[in-house]
């Protein structure tokens, strides 16, 4: 079992900046086999993909709408993930979640955009981006 704990989320201006830490615990041996991703969800909506990063950090993925602003990056040495959120917007306001999964496919390790193809989740942090 897989333990995450997010932090970093806090109340920013529009344009300001926060970077987001999750922190993994338990079977973190095997961690640095897990794609890792930042999921949102916004009071009424659903949650949403926001960015993933692959086992070795090699690749990454974004959602259009934070493509150039956010960065994910991991620490398999610290067992954490971060988030950097730069040119914050009101509409990044959500609970922010960490999630990992390990998905293969043929033989290939997947990095997937969907809720479904993850297997643990953090309790999520709260971001408000106030205009």
């Amino acid at each position: 079992q897989v333990q995450l704990l997010e932090s970093g989320g806090a109340l920013v201006q529009a344009g300001g900046s926060l970077r987001l830490s999750c922190q993994a615990s338990g079977r973190t041996l095997t961690l640095s086999r897990y794609s890792m991703a930042w999921f949102r969800q916004a009071p009424g909506k659903e949650r949403e993909f926001v960015a993933a990063i692959s086992w070795s950090g090699g690749t990454t993925h974004y959602r259009d709408s934070v493509e150039g602003r956010f960065t994910i990056s991991r620490d398999n040495a610290k067992n954490t993930v971060y988030l950097l959120m730069n040119s914050l917007k009101p509409e990044d306001t959500a609970v922010y979640y960490c999630a990992a999964g390990y998905r293969v496919v043929q033989g290939i390790v997947i990095l997937g955009r969907d809720p479904d193809e993850y297997d643990f989740w953090g309790q999520g942090t709260q971001v408000t981006v106030s205009s």
